[in-house]
């Protein structure tokens, strides 16, 4: 199984998607004139002045939702794999990839918003839809829908339920072994398996308004005690921060396992920690009530700085700082400063790095943390994949669809929770590396067919330069065909309807 995956993973995130995704960070940086930092303070701006209505969630809320799904097992384990083998630069490659991905954040977001539809009570959007009606392909929207389906409902979630069992085991060890019909595994890694998907199922049969409300919650919550307790690490080695900047700089582009490790490693695990161009972004960004599609598409352009150059940067710096880490090569170790069977693919390095100073602390501290952090990931994933399973409902409904999905993703859960981290995020980066290929493409054809993301953010930077305080947004006047939720808002708006 492990060998069918890494074979797989070697074509699907082979240097194109790498080129691809840079390429396309980079393509609509230039294009929005780099909006990811002219438009910096309006992002913040923007962060808590949308409302929730009885169709769609708060700006904060959509933005929590988003968050959820981006702050995860990447910003612990995904950062300790990048630098376990792509060396101390693949965390540039992290920054960098965030800082171009937070321009493919805003164009894929901002197409979520005008493509949305009314389902239920409710807005949904996303890839799906807007590949559906910009593309004008459905097949190839149902691609990308089952694509996700699988994905989020079984691929990526393994990865989440993975670390968290691994992080609980390390704090507070293995116990009795216990032979169950997938295997021989620790009673700890059990127990774990099961809490977590209990609390799991009590929660996802609760509906998106359930998830927003908990996420808006916690992901705020967890992200600024993980921060700080970062920050209290770096202040006590501050003297040698400047010398680890220094070694990210200078591994980055010659680094011992050869520049190909370091921008691949930090590209594939920033790109799963950011998740900017993968496509589940604009899932979130749809359901948000705004006035104007631009506006959801900077906040979640936004989200992308927060998980990357916030937490995974913070998480970065304790591994270097305290130097609990190795770098593995072809032949053997490049580093090692760490028994050799410390797993790079697990949350260990970041355990023992709190643990050098917090000693006796750092490791339950971080299984803590990883749990609310991989948890509300495994919601997000879940909000995700019952939108596409919506969309294809629409023409295709086959009854028990959503309980079917639950069942699936709850099931992934416990496996992956039992089986081994390699074989978890290689599940986890194939899941990644489809979305990545099907989205990107689609987006960028999308811009050369009618350019509706810029359109947007020329009407919305049009707006507020003239000093409009109520924004509205007409797709017809703009060019923009197939935004029918937005058209039939601006009818509704010119008959005094509310």
């Amino acid at each position: 199984m492990q060998s069918i995956v890494n074979g797989l993973n070697s074509v699907i995130w082979s240097p194109a998607l790498i080129v691809l995704c840079l390429g396309a960070g980079l393509f609509f940086s230039i294009l929005t004139r780099f909006a990811q930092v002219r438009h910096f303070g309006e992002m913040l701006r923007l962060l808590f002045a949308g409302k929730a209505s009885k169709k769609g969630i708060s700006t904060f809320q959509a933005l929590a939702v988003s968050l959820s799904g981006r702050v995860g097992t990447g910003n612990i384990a995904g950062v300790a794999a990048a630098i376990g083998f792509g060396g101390p630069g693949a965390v540039f490659w992290m920054w960098t990839v965030a800082f171009l991905g937070a321009s493919t954040a805003y164009v894929e977001s901002t197409l979520g918003q005008i493509y949305k539809e009314e389902d239920e009570g409710q807005y949904r959007g996303g890839p799906a839809y807007y590949l559906e009606k910009a593309l004008g392909q459905k097949w190839y929207a149902w691609l990308f829908a089952v694509a996700t389906i699988i994905s989020t409902g079984l691929l990526l979630p393994g990865v989440q339920a993975n670390s968290i069992s691994n992080a609980v085991e390390l704090a507070l060890g293995s116990g009795q072994m216990v032979d169950t019909g997938l295997g021989e595994f620790s009673f700890t890694k059990i127990v774990a398996a099961l809490f977590v998907v209990t609390i799991l199922g009590i929660i996802i049969f609760g509906g998106v308004r359930r998830i927003a409300h908990f996420t808006q919650v916690v992901v705020p919550f967890m992200a600024i005690g993980y921060i700080l307790t970062a920050c209290i690490i770096i202040i006590i080695d501050i003297d040698r921060l400047p010398g680890i900047i220094w070694l990210i700089l200078d591994d980055a582009f010659t680094p011992m396992a050869g520049v190909g490790a370091a921008i691949g490693w930090g590209v594939k695990r920033g790109i799963y920690s950011n998740e900017a161009g993968q496509g589940t972004g604009p899932h979130a960004a749809a359901a948000a009530e705004v006035a104007h599609p631009a506006q959801q598409g900077l906040v979640q352009a936004f989200s992308v700085y927060i998980d990357t150059l916030f937490v995974c940067s913070a998480t970065a710096f304790m591994i270097l700082i305290t130097g609990a880490y190795n770098v593995h090569g072809e032949v053997g170790y490049l580093i090692q400063n760490l028994p050799a069977d410390v797993d790079p693919n697990s949350p260990a390095f970041t355990q023992l790095a709190v643990d050098t100073v917090f000693t006796g602390v750092g490791k339950p501290f971080v299984a803590v943390a990883l749990f609310f952090f991989a948890f509300t990931t495994l919601l997000a994933y879940y909000y995700i994949a019952e939108t596409n399973v919506a969309y294809i409902r629409r023409s295709f409904k086959v009854p028990g669809m959503m309980v079917v999905l639950k069942i699936g993703l709850m099931a992934s859960v416990l496996y992956g929770a039992l089986k081994t981290a390699s074989l978890a995020w290689g599940l986890g980066d194939i899941g990644v590396g489809l979305m990545a290929w099907l989205n990107i493409v689609g987006i960028l054809i999308i811009f050369f067919m009618w350019r509706p993301a810029m359109k947007a953010l020329r009407d919305y930077e049009a707006q507020k330069t003239a000093g409009v305080t109520d924004y509205t947004f007409d797709p017809e006047a703009l060019g923009i065909p197939n935004a029918d939720f937005w058209v039939r808002r601006k009818a509704k708006r010119e008959s005094g309807k509310t």
